[in-house]
């Protein structure tokens, strides 16, 4: 038999949690659920389990803004965002409305009956759920594959090779001699955590990124807690945080030269006399990739300890005792960690099928950053490249709630955004010179050269186009086909060069 809801949310982590939170607040009496593939929610945050895993950017926007987040550390661990997430699933009785082990592999939309049909797979077998809409709370990786390069002569290393994203309890690293492989978020992340114990913590990177430390207790909010009610506070400091980061991001992308001259300068005065301008001074400007986060510059104060240490090298072939580089050098190691980066995936490759006919989610372009063209009734969260992802979940969830609220008032059952003005040509899905990035966009739908196209990376411009802007856009075709009704759509509005 096959169970009818009106929302179906796929993944229980930070993205899925804050969609149940707004559907219960503005959609009251719609009926609901969240598929979970996994046996617990907090999607990244209970999947990785490495040594010293953390937030990479504060839990004041990282956090949810009907959540305040109440403890003196803004850059937090791992464990500390699944006590927050764990708390607001019970205290908003949203805990009931997971069910675990339930993968969606594939939805079919029946214009006729409005609404989805997918199938899951659960530890019962295989079973079908109707929704009129489908809200997407994945992310965006593959969970069960990280990017993993084959290495020359792996299998000669008589030690242990480990990824990050497969960490277990039972990895021995104390005393011993480490390699991690990488230099992004994770790496910059394991090294100073691991060098606590280890013997020695190598970070071998083939090329620089930027790193930047930030204090990991925010003194202005720990300040403002103490004489402002607990979400007045909060609001204060997630709107200082949030317009921080776009004046930097702004600044970095109109004056790139002097930008990436004051981080250097910023790193030199962190590490005097270690060779920065091989190790620390990245070939491109600031922000074409996201820029690394050391809290209270852990990173950079073990590497004056001498605990940890830096080469810039690429590899030749892993040797029985380490890692042979391309410069004639050898890394003896004990362990191995490759944080060589996630594999991308866009809504977990859910298969789609459109009214009878698979649909490649690639020949779509994405309209507001959430969701596709020619899909109906179907919402993908996917967070900023620049600021923290949370900020991009809560305004999808709360645009998803006044389409909701738009059709039930004025009778439709089916929202469709459609490619209506001839002008707008495509471009990459991300503006993002990341390997992780350019690996796999391929897999992506592409963006738009003009809104509502285009993606702007930017939170307060995306909060008053989702939370105020109008849903009858000249784009968005809201339609009844069991009714034969289609509304009248306004003729398309230049709106881009308004916002611009």
């Amino acid at each position: 038999m096959v169970e009818t809801l009106d929302v179906l949310i796929v993944g229980a982590g930070i993205s899925g949690i804050g969609t149940a939170w707004h559907l219960q607040k503005y959609c009251p009496g719609k009926r609901f659920a969240l598929l979970e593939m996994r046996d617990s929610i907090g999607g990244t945050w209970d999947l990785f389990r490495y040594p010293g895993i953390r937030s990479d950017s504060d839990m004041h926007t990282l956090g949810y803004r009907f959540r305040p987040w109440t403890k003196a550390k803004a850059i937090a661990d791992g464990p500390s965002i699944m006590e927050y997430l764990n708390e607001a699933v019970d205290d908003y009785g949203i805990r009931d409305r997971i069910r675990y082990r339930h993968k969606a592999v594939k939805a079919e939309w029946s214009s006729a009956d409005a609404h989805w049909l997918v199938t899951v797979e659960t530890p019962e077998g295989t079973r079908q759920i109707a929704a009129n809409f489908i809200s997407m709370c994945s992310g965006y990786y593959n969970y069960s594959k990280p990017y993993r390069p084959e290495f020359p002569g792996e299998t000669a290393f008589r030690g242990r090779i480990v990824h990050p994203q497969f960490w277990t309890p039972d990895i021995d690293y104390a005393g011993k001699r480490v390699v991690v492989i990488g230099s992004g978020a994770t790496a910059v992340t394991l090294v100073p955590e691991m060098a606590k114990t280890a013997a020695h913590v190598t970070m071998l990177q083939r090329s620089p990124t930027y790193v930047v430390s930030r204090p990991a207790a925010d003194r202005i909010a720990n300040g403002l807690r103490r004489v402002l009610p607990e979400m007045a506070a909060y609001t204060i400091t997630r709107w200082k945080n949030v317009l921080a980061q776009l004046f930097f991001f702004k600044l970095a992308r109109s004056r790139p030269a002097k930008v990436k001259e004051k981080m250097i300068e910023m790193v030199r005065a962190e590490l005097p006399g270690h060779d920065v301008a091989t190790h620390f001074t990245p070939r491109y400007n600031p922000w074409d990739q996201r820029v690394c986060l050391v809290p209270d510059a852990d990173l950079f104060e073990s590497l004056r300890a001498g605990t940890s240490s830096v080469v810039t090298d690429t590899i030749e072939r892993f040797t029985e005792t380490g890692i042979a580089l391309s410069s004639g050098k050898v890394l003896e190691a004990d362990l191995i960690v490759t944080a060589t980066g996630l594999d991308l995936q866009l809504m977990s490759d859910i298969e789609l099928v459109i009214d009878g006919r698979p649909h490649d989610i690639t020949t779509s372009m994405q309209y507001k950053a959430m969701m596709y063209s020619d899909v109906p009734n179907l919402a993908n969260t996917f967070g900023y490249t620049n600021a923290s992802w949370t900020l991009k979940a809560d305004l999808t969830a709360e645009y998803v709630c006044r389409l909701i609220n738009h059709m039930d008032k004025t009778g439709m059952r089916q929202c469709t955004p459609r490619v209506t003005d001839a002008s707008v040509t495509e471009v990459p899905f991300l503006d993002f010179s990341s390997g992780y990035v350019t690996r796999a966009m391929h897999k992506f739908p592409r963006q738009g050269s003009k809104k509502p196209w285009r993606v702007d990376q930017n939170y307060a411009v995306d909060m008053l186009a989702l939370r105020y802007g109008k849903l009858e856009d000249g784009a968005m075709i809201f339609s009844n086909p069991a009714g034969g009704v289609t509304l009248p759509q306004p003729e398309w509005e230049p709106v881009a060069a308004a916002a611009e």
